[in-house]
């Protein structure tokens, strides 16, 4: 999709800017926006009007444009690297909530180029204060770092219906709490969360720096509620990409939104002006599903091949459906076999999950796989870190991961532990703009 490059607009004077809190202020000048609130976006970016990279030339870094009428991070094509993160927001004014966005959208502008995360880096500045840049990225290309900020429903009201921060009767109503999905055994410290903040990069390094940075500017404001790293992309949401494996040996997201069909992204994907009348901010961003989800490492490990297949309903091997072809063939369901039985399962994952079965409906999926060390029986932690981008869950991902918690063959070998729905607004085109504007001034 064409991404607008940003007009050359003057920054907001220190007379518009809300007070801030004198312990706030370290933070805020860390982003470089509480004396002046202009953002710099220099660097060795390499990048074109559509949106997607360009080649890197010799000695140059390959980036992604921060600035945008979508966030990057939905339909960019999926990085190897993610470091994701929800936070709860621990300030009671408005004033310092829209501070910390727009601390948040100069230093994310700044590091999606290779830039550090302040004006002054890590290594200059004033001798006797903390750097503003924590350095471990420091002499690094940006990666093709993207961020992509998000909005809980905590953030709009709390859990006795309290309107924190006068935002209630903006509330999208699709910014539903998910409901507890049969066999969901869900650890409250890794659900949910005010704000989210998804980091993808083609270095680890270069991720955690982002989310590191961002958590150090939040200081007062807001603290972090959980976080997951991930690596191994395990969809692919471009066409030049390959379909990439879980840690169960298969080929996952094959049949994934691509960013080469806008118009099914633009059904799929990005909400509508006139979906909700009163959250006509969200118009151009999207809902993120995010599910933490654990495989049954050993258990899958020593099942047949034969079932394993059954299971999923693909072969392991190019992952073509059971019913013939190659992997980019549609399933045939009424295939029968010698048994008169359908050749691929009733109960497997890609039947229960295709869209066929569930009213059309699609998503962008652009999850990670995780190993987050073992358990005291000397048992992978490891699963999967499911994210989805979609224009409605209430339509899209409740009615389908209601199915597939309850029939799909697949959930004896997984457990959900962890659950979050937020809003991702739109992007912004202008340099004074920072996320979320379209909310708390529209």
């Amino acid at each position: 999709m064409d991404t607008p490059t940003p007009p050359d607009t003057a920054p907001p004077t220190g007379a518009q800017a809300p007070r801030v809190s004198r312990r706030r202020l370290l933070g805020y000048a860390g982003a470089g926006v509480v004396a002046a609130g202009a953002v710099a976006v220099g660097g060795v970016a390499v990048s074109r009007d559509d949106g997607g990279s360009a080649e890197a030339g010799p000695g140059e870094a390959e980036s992604y444009p921060f600035y945008g009428a979508n966030q990057a991070g939905i339909v960019t094509p999926a990085q190897d690297r993610l470091h994701f993160a929800a936070f709860d927001v621990t300030t009671t004014s408005r004033a310092e909530l829209v501070q910390l966005l727009k601390a948040w959208t100069a230093a994310a502008a700044r590091m999606t180029q290779g830039d550090p995360a302040g004006t002054y880096g890590p290594v200059d500045g004033p001798y006797q204060a903390p750097p503003d840049d924590t350095g471990e990225a420091f002499g690094l290309p940006p990666s093709r770092l993207t961020i992509t900020f998000g909005f809980g429903s905590s953030l709009f009201t709390d859990a006795d219906g309290n309107d924190r921060f006068g935002l209630a009767a903006k509330r999208p109503k699709a910014l539903i709490d998910l409901p507890h999905f049969p066999g969901d055994k869900l650890d409250a410290l890794r659900s949910n969360g005010d704000l989210c903040i998804q980091a993808c990069a083609d270095d680890p390094q270069v991720a955690v720096h982002a989310i590191r940075n961002l958590a150090r500017i939040a200081f007062g404001a807001a603290g972090v509620r959980w976080s997951q790293l991930g690596f191994g992309r395990t969809s692919s949401t471009s066409t030049a990409q390959s379909t990439p494996r879980n840690l169960f040996g298969f080929k996952d997201g094959t049949a994934n939104l691509k960013a080469e069909h806008p118009k099914e992204v633009a059904t799929h994907v990005w909400v509508g002006p006139g979906d909700d009348a009163k959250a006509d901010w969200l118009a151009g961003g999207s809902y993120l599903v995010a599910r933490r989800i654990n495989m049954h490492i050993e258990t899958w490990d020593r099942t047949s091949l034969q079932e394993q297949e059954t299971i999923i309903g693909r072969n392991k091997g190019e992952g073509a459906p059971l019913s013939g072809g190659t992997e980019f063939t549609e399933p045939d369901f009424d295939m029968q076999g010698a048994d008169d039985k359908p050749i691929i399962s009733k109960t497997s994952h890609v039947r229960l999950a295709h869209p066929d079965q569930n009213a059309g409906v699609e998503m962008l999926r652009r999850g990670y796989n995780f190993t987050d060390g073992s358990d005291g029986l000397g048992r992978l932690n490891a699963g999967l870190f499911f994210l989805a981008y979609l224009r409605d869950p209430v339509k899209q991902y409740v009615p389908m991961q209601t199915t597939l918690a309850r029939d799909d063959a697949l959930s004896e070998y997984l457990q959900h532990t962890g659950s979050a729905l937020f809003a991702i607004p739109p992007g912004i085109t202008r340099k004074d703009a920072y996320i979320g504007q379209s909310l708390f001034e529209g």
